[in-house]
């Protein structure tokens, strides 16, 4: 690999593996690491995986920037193991996190549970003030409450606090000067201020992203510091970059502000791969599958793009059903997450029937086959006793896995269900696959979308060992999988942009709109996004905008986005904004009301930079060594049977030649296993395509 100061290092650390991905972006030379997250000091696996692939006398010195997606963040909130929390808020509002929207996700559920509040009542503080919803004060702010409040929380034990005033989203003074008055006589004291975090209308909303804020900030930002003095140490002086739930990069100092902003991180990377894949490819369609040790991620691409949503759910206590979780008013790339990963738990429930996750064994202790401690079976251990997992070469043989330990926690569950041990790993890979199709189905209804016109783009350390079955299931004709599947996130993470996303909060009649204010509000935007990508080190002239405004009916409750023209607006805009609302409300809901007058409530500035120019073409293997390894029983779900299947050498395999499954390939990052009815073949940049045929 070349010395020069241009490489990249992509950095992706999951629940069980961190990935790394070292590429010459001139060669196309790709060096891959992946190593077991180590949960105790995630930032030390990441750094165990960089000596690997430092080692052999290349300097650090000759990387030239390190992009990193990081589930820190995620796990924060999931685990309950953020910062002691507390809020300050408008005098009558302290309940709002907690009454929500008073809206039950599920009607007919008595036991109906939502995830507890992240600041318990005991921990919100409320002091005089009040706006107006058009920013005016109708009463000013009482200081000494604020002072009083913050002294109240410090002597609580809080150490991070999230500052939420009623319609602070058109006048963030109030906030502003409660949090200048506490940082002066409390320094050390985390703040978040809604204004900040989520300046857009909706209370409850805003207020619970900026207690989410600061719940994970001072976590996020002691890792992010410790990650910068870490690989300084390691003599690496060039740029860090961070992953963004809304597929942008920023500088660590810009993501650490607003934190969560990156909640999303390393599934948007994954995205970000299978949308570049897409567009390499000339493959229009594209369902991304990325199943890793703890979960799998389902997105769409379409037409090489990806979709991003304006608010998403995180720590949902039922994942299919939306309003189970807290609220983020914060972009992100759409998609689905779902418990089921290589060490998703499987188990016997009170009604005596297999269940497989959400719960994972994680990288620690991990499977029972990862001879570290695990004694529960997972899904890891029933594709060892399928034959679909070499124990002698996970990880390219680096990490053994222990056989005997697999079929002892299977052989146990297989007892207290009754049945033969083979028949229950049979039953977990059918029940997890299952799961993961239902997912995918709900996912793509939601979209009004039908799976059969996708390809299904698998990657991650477990997805290609799943594909196959999972499309037969969906009726998806075709398979990719990429080479190096199981770092493919870590390498999205490389062609990532750098990018920020604004908004900022104007309700108006878009036929009285006051358009100097709209001007002043993308002007401001516009120029906080060049200081946030400046940071990044983004020349000014490469920087690029794109506007939105959200609009709806008078008297709607939910809106939807449109573009609205570059420079200065003026009421001449007023007629195309309605047309390209109407008629995007003609697609989404089948119908337009031209006498009802709109509103525009949003309005949004995307501000990004070009990402990096990258080519991922392969030369072909010019070994002489055949690429059959052998031949190995393994399952075959379709006629619940052991066969002989040939074991390929995945990197051996030349380009072009078809030849039919069942079969399993192997590589160092991941496992692809091709069913029967499938044909496969090697293109020419090196991904695996599989066709199945109509069943």
């Amino acid at each position: 690999m070349a010395k020069a100061k241009r490489l990249l290092l992509g950095i992706d650390i999951g629940g069980t593996f961190t990935d790394l991905v070292l590429l010459d972006p001139a060669s196309c030379e790709m060096r891959v690491e992946k190593v077991l997250t180590t949960p105790e000091a995630i930032e030390r696996g990441a750094l165990d995986g960089f000596r690997k692939l430092v080692a052999g006398g290349m300097a650090p010195a000759a990387i030239g920037r390190v992009i990193h997606a990081t589930t820190v963040a995620t796990n924060a909130v999931i685990e309950g193991k953020g910062a002691c929390t507390g809020l300050i808020t408008t005098r009558g509002f302290r309940d709002v996190i907690e009454i929500g929207r008073e809206i039950r996700y599920d009607l007919y559920d008595l036991a109906i549970a939502f995830p507890p509040p992240l600041v318990p009542r005991a921990r919100r503080m409320e002091v005089d003030e009040r706006l107006a919803g058009d920013g005016s004060v109708l009463r000013p702010l009482d200081g000494a409450a604020v002072e009083a409040a913050a002294a109240g929380l410090l002597a609580d034990g809080v150490t991070s606090v999230a500052i939420g005033f009623l319609h602070s989203y058109a006048n963030g003074a109030h906030e502003a000067d409660a949090a200048k008055a506490i940082a002066a006589r409390h320094p050390d004291l985390s703040l978040s201020l809604s204004s900040e975090v989520a300046p857009e209308i909706r209370e409850y909303e805003r207020f619970a992203t900026t207690v989410v804020d600061a719940y994970i900030k001072p976590l996020v930002r002691g890792y992010l510091e410790q990650l910068e003095r870490t690989l300084r140490q390691e003599r690496f002086k060039e740029r860090l970059f961070i992953m963004l739930s809304n597929g942008g990069i920023a500088a660590p100092a810009v993501a650490g502000a607003t934190p969560v902003k990156m909640l999303e991180s390393g599934p948007a990377a994954g995205t970000l791969a299978a949308a570049f894949y897409s567009r390499q490819l000339r493959t229009d369609n594209l369902l991304a599958f990325d199943m890793g040790g703890t979960t799998a991620k389902i997105s769409l691409v379409e037409d090489g793009q990806i979709e991003r949503t304006r608010e998403f759910e995180v720590a949902r206590v039922h994942r299919f059903k939306r309003g189970s979780g807290y609220p983020l008013r914060t972009s992100a790339i759409e998609l689905t997450e779902i418990g089921a990963g290589g060490g998703s738990i499987a188990r016997r429930d009170p009604l005596g029937l297999l269940k497989v996750g959400p719960e994972s064994a994680g990288a620690a202790p991990g499977p029972a086959c990862y001879g570290r401690g695990g004694t529960e079976p997972t899904v890891t251990d029933a594709l060892v006793v399928l034959g679909y997992l070499n124990a002698d070469y996970f990880l390219g043989g680096s990490m053994a896995l222990d056989r005997k330990a697999a079929e002892k926690t299977i052989d146990a569950l297989a007892e207290k269900l009754g049945m033969s041990p083979v028949d229950t790993a049979a039953g977990i890979y059918d029940v997890i696959n299952e799961k993961m199709a239902a997912a995918i189905r709900m996912h793509l209804a939601e979209q009004g979308r039908d799976p059969r016109l996708f390809s299904l783009f698998a990657f991650g350390g477990a997805g290609p060992l799943h594909a196959s079955e999972l499309a037969r299931r969906l009726g998806i004709r075709r398979v990719i999988c990429p080479l190096g599947a199981g770092a493919t996130a870590a390498f999205g993470a490389l062609v990532a942009p750098p990018a920020m996303d604004l908004v900022r909060s104007y309700q108006t009649d878009l036929a009285t709109a006051d358009w100097a204010r709209v001007n002043r509000l993308f002007e401001q935007m516009e120029a906080e996004g060049l200081a946030m990508l400046g940071e990044a080190g983004v020349p000014r002239q490469a920087v690029r905008f794109d506007r939105t405004v959200d609009v709806r009916y008078a008297f709607q409750g939910y809106d939807l986005s449109v573009p609205t023209p570059a420079g200065r607006l003026s009421a001449a805009v007023t007629g195309r904004l309605r047309a390209s609302f109407e008629k995007a409300h003609a697609e989404r809901y089948g119908r337009r009301y031209s006498d009802v007058p709109v509103e525009g409530v949003n309005w949004r500035v995307w501000a990004c930079a070009p990402a990096l120019s990258l080519r991922t073409r392969r030369a072909a293997p010019a070994s002489a060594t055949p690429p059959l390894k052998g031949k190995r029983r393994v399952y075959l779900p379709q006629g619940r049977k052991f066969v002989e299947a040939p074991v390929y050498d995945r990197y051996l395999m030349p380009a072009g030649r078809a030849l039919r499954g069942p079969a399993i390939l192997e590589e160092r990052e991941s496992t692809v296993v091709v069913g029967s009815r499938c044909t496969f073949r090697i293109d020419p940049q090196q991904n695996l395509v599989m066709d199945l045929e109509e069943a």
